[in-house]
């Protein structure tokens, strides 16, 4: 199977994808390669390679034309070559909830980056039947992410504190990669959740990265979202039990696989 991956060449997760589909035959591309905002570049690139899986990470968070626009022309380019797509989203396309958010759960997004997610949610789904939009939540635990590093900062004297009432369902990042790359060269279609297992605050969460490296935890301050003058989703539970009956891949809860 040839799989692309954009994002593959310097995004966190993208290089962990290419790194689990080693496998196969892949092609890695970053922003160097293509501006996926450049309909016409993108197209290029699809036609030149002709892969028969595309797995979409790249994105930038502050710009709607990488993460909306960028996927409409990526999904429209990998139908056009016939190739699969996995798209990857987020749980910022929901506004936050008491319950948890299956499959069947309306998006409501509370942040521009949300309103870019489901747009290109949206566009992906839109583009044709071999489509699969992945969405999952924060994403750590090979000990180089950027919550990893706040959570190291934070807790060796750095000023800021962490939500003690955010619920989020973290996922490691090697899963992730290993459940995307088996999407790719799977027949499940439309939208799917991939969170791990277990939901934590982000002060938890950090104090589980804490113990796991050696860190003093109790050195992490606790703060609350829902104080701020525009807090944005508070409780953003996935669940991914549909994932879990579908997939081989194992999507472990940070309190497994932050252990010390």
């Amino acid at each position: 199977m040839r799989v692309l991956v954009t994002g593959g060449r310097t995004g966190y997760l993208g290089r962990h994808v290419v790194a689990a589909a080693s496998q196969h035959d892949v092609i890695a591309v970053g922003s160097a390669d293509c501006d996926v905002r450049d309909r016409a570049a993108v197209e290029a690139l699809l036609a030149t390679h002709r892969p028969d899986a595309v797995i979409h990470t790249a994105y930038v968070q502050s710009d709607r034309d990488v993460t909306a626009t960028g996927a409409a022309n990526v999904a429209l380019a990998a139908a056009g070559v016939g190739a699969r797509l996995v798209l990857v989203s987020s749980d910022v396309v929901f506004g936050g909830r008491p319950l948890p958010y299956d499959e069947s759960a309306h998006p409501d997004p509370a942040s521009a980056y949300g309103e870019a997610k489901v747009e290109a949610e949206q566009a992906a789904l839109a583009s044709g039947d071999d489509v699969v939009v992945a969405r999952t939540s924060l994403i750590l635990g090979d000990g180089l992410s950027k919550h990893e590093e706040l959570f190291h900062a934070l807790a060796e004297g750095a000023d800021g504190a962490l939500f003690e009432d955010e619920r989020r369902c973290p996922v490691h990042v090697a899963d992730l990669a290993a459940a995307l790359v088996e999407l790719a060269g799977n027949d499940v279609r439309g939208l799917l959740h991939l969170g791990g297992a277990d939901a934590t605050s982000r002060l938890e969460l950090g104090r589980l990265v804490a113990r796991r490296d050696g860190l003093d935890p109790d050195a992490l301050r606790a703060g609350r979202r829902a104080d701020l003058p525009d807090p944005g989703p508070v409780d953003v539970r996935l669940d991914s039990t549909l994932a879990s009956t579908l997939l081989a891949t194992r999507l472990r809860g940070a309190r497994e696989f932050l252990a010390p």
